[in-house]
Parts: C-alpha cells; sequence; structure tokens
C-alpha cells in the first residue's frame, strides 16, 4: 500500500521512539552497580547535616588529638557540623559535667573515650534517653545496650605485643614492672590483663606489679624513680599510655639508666618518638587513633541519620622500633598535636 509523505512521517518518528527506548533500557540493564554508586555518592553529598561532639579522654594529649584531627576530617566528608572538647586531666570528675553539658545543648550524637567504665554509664544512659546517639571510642563501658558503636584498639592483644617485645629486650630474665594500669579504664585494664597473661610464657622473669597515678606525668615519675630505688635489678618497664611512658622515660633517663633498663611505651606521641630515636625507650605499641576518630564520626553520623551502624569496629596496631620508625608503612602509627 502507498503511504503518503504525512505517513511515512510518523513512521520515522515512532522508529525513533523506539530506539531510544531500546538505548535507554539497555544503559538501565547494564550499569547498575555505576548507577548505585552515584545515587550513593550522591545520597552522602546531600545527607542532612548532623551535628555531632566529640569529648576526648585528655585534651591535648597527642592519642586524642591525633583522634580528633581523623574526626576533623572525617567530618567534612561526612556532612557533620563538629564540635571537640575535653577536660586536661583523665578525671570522671572532670568528664561527667561535659556530658551533662553536652545533653542540654541537644546535638544529634556524640562519641567519647569514657574516663571511667562504671560512672559514664548512668550520664551517658541519659544522653541516650533524650535522643543523642551514644559511640564509644577507645574505651568502652561495663553497660553497652544503649551504645550505637564501639570503636577500638584490640588491647589485650597490645598488652601481649608488650610482654613479648620487653622479654625480649630483657632476654627473658630479670625484674619487670608495669606502669598505668587503672581499674575503671577499660583500655589500661585490658593492657594489663594481656601483659600479666604474656609474662607467663618466661618463667625467669619476675613481675613486681603495677603503680599508677592520673597526676601528670611529673607524679608519675616520682613515682617511677622510686621504684626504680627499690629494686636496683629492675630490667625493664611497660608504661600503658603517653603520659605514664613519658614520665617512665623521664625518670630512667634522670637515674642515668637510659638504655640499661628496657622501656616499652603504649602510644607513639612526639615526645615517646623522640625518647625512642634517642634510645631511652626501645619499642613502642602504637594504635590508629585517626582511624578511630574518622570511624567515630562515620558511626555517628549514620546513628543519628537512623542509618545501619556497626556495632563493634576493631583497629590495628603495630611495634615502632628505632630501625622501622622512618619506614612509610610504620609512619602512619605516628602520632601528632596538630592537624595538617
Amino acid at each position: 500500500m502507498q503511504r503518503t509523505p504525512m505517513a511515512w512521517l510518523a513512521v520515522v518518528a515512532g522508529l525513533v521512539t523506539a530506539l531510544a527506548a531500546c538505548g535507554s533500557s539497555a544503559s538501565s540493564g547494564t550499569d547498575t552497580a555505576s548507577t548505585s554508586g552515584a545515587s550513593a555518592a550522591s545520597t552522602e553529598a546531600g545527607a542532612k547535616k548532623v551535628k555531632v561532639t566529640f569529648i576526648e579522654g585528655v585534651a591535648g594529649d597527642p592519642f586524642y588529638e591525633t583522634m580528633a584531627c581523623g574526626a576533623k576530617e572525617a567530618a567534612a566528608q561526612h556532612n557533620v557540623d563538629l564540635n571537640v572538647q575535653g577536660a586536661k586531666n583523665w578525671d570522671v570528675s572532670l568528664q561527667i559535667p561535659m556530658v551533662n553539658s553536652v545533653i542540654a545543648a541537644r546535638p544529634d550524637a556524640l562519641f567519647i573515650a569514657p574516663n571511667d567504665s562504671e560512672a559514664l554509664v548512668q550520664p551517658l544512659k541519659q544522653a541516650a534517653d533524650a535522643g543523642i546517639k551514644v559511640v564509644l571510642v577507645d574505651t568502652t563501658l561495663s553497660d553497652t545496650g544503649f551504645v550505637s558503636s564501639a570503636i577500638a584498639s584490640d588491647n589485650v592483644k597490645g598488652g601481649q605485643v608488650a610482654a613479648d617485645a620487653l622479654a625480649k629486650l630483657v632476654g627473658e630474665k630479670g625484674s619487670v614492672l608495669l606502669v598505668g594500669g587503672q581499674p575503671g579504664v577499660s583500655t589500661a585494664e585490658a593492657r594489663q590483663k594481656g601483659f600479666e597473661e604474656g609474662l607467663k610464657k618466661y618463667p625467669n622473669i619476675k613481675y613486681l606489679g603495677n603503680v599508677f597515678t592520673s597526676n601528670g606525668v611529673a607524679k608519675i615519675s616520682q613515682l617511677v624513680s622510686a621504684q626504680l630505688a627499690a629494686h636496683p635489678d629492675l630490667a625493664g618497664i611497660f608504661a600503658l599510655s603517653t603520659d605514664q611512658s613519658q614520665g617512665a622515660n623521664n625518670a630512667v633517663k634522670a637515674a642515668g639508666k637510659a638504655g640499661a633498663i628496657k622501656l616499652v611505651g603504649f602510644d607513639a606521641g612526639p615526645a615517646q618518638v623522640e625518647q625512642l630515636r634517642d634510645d631511652v625507650v626501645q619499642a613502642l605499641v602504637a594504635q590508629q587513633p585517626a582511624q578511630i576518630g574518622a570511624d567515630g564520626v562515620a558511626q555517628a553520623a549514620a546513628a543519628a541519620r537512623g542509618e545501619a551502624v556497626q556495632k563493634q569496629i576493631g583497629t590495628d596496631s603495630t611495634v615502632i622500633t628505632k630501625e622501622n620508625v622512618d619506614d612509610p608503612e610504620v609512619s602512619k602509627y605516628l602520632y601528632t598535636t596538630t592537624c595538617n
């Protein structure tokens, strides 16, 4: 049958429409992954800004300042208005009023390194009851039923690693001391447990027990100096945190026993790394605080938005020595006091 020009135009238009539809269908069928990725990216970029508060374990401590740096970088990526605060000392009587102040300010979420596993339970429950999502970083609580997520290193394993490192340094014999085990602080308890368990493999090592103070580097140095005087056969020390490590290192150096008494510290702040380079301390067990801070922001933001969260996140640690401190793979574990 002969078609008029208008009829041919209609046919061509129909073919064009059909071809366009096929192209659209083919694209939709073969590019699902990239479309999904674009959608996820646009959701993150366009997500509602949420307010998150980070309460450090101790303000000014290189471990927590590095954690804050990681948190600040992640906040920009997750559309988070981040507020960072902390007391100058590890003191539950200072941290609880901060939690109460945060509750009054009503952010969408908070993440915190609790100064005490028991005393902070009730204040943080009150935060959760007020609709504030709670995330724990580094330290934990005896009751985590109301907590959205908890992020920390494997501190028992870290203590065991420290025991092996110190045993090797002292030739698997002599007396060794723990500095910094604190009841009620989950990380300190876990590191002490791991260290004491690890020492059981070395029958010729005498464990002298633990000394602790929360009153700063100078007081720690005094206590360790007293132990040096009381135990002239002291062969090694394991210190559980940056202040404890610095205080122990200062005491050993002041006694003129740097290098003779082997030191293993937990954490890798600038002062500890300098003492490692100077042979005052022989090994550091370093965590990844920047990663913990970034994960804290990500989980707090997800919880605030009603998205899926990870209940538990574990981060890695490594042993740093003078021989490997400048290795690029190791340098990422070093702490800082200022953000880049």
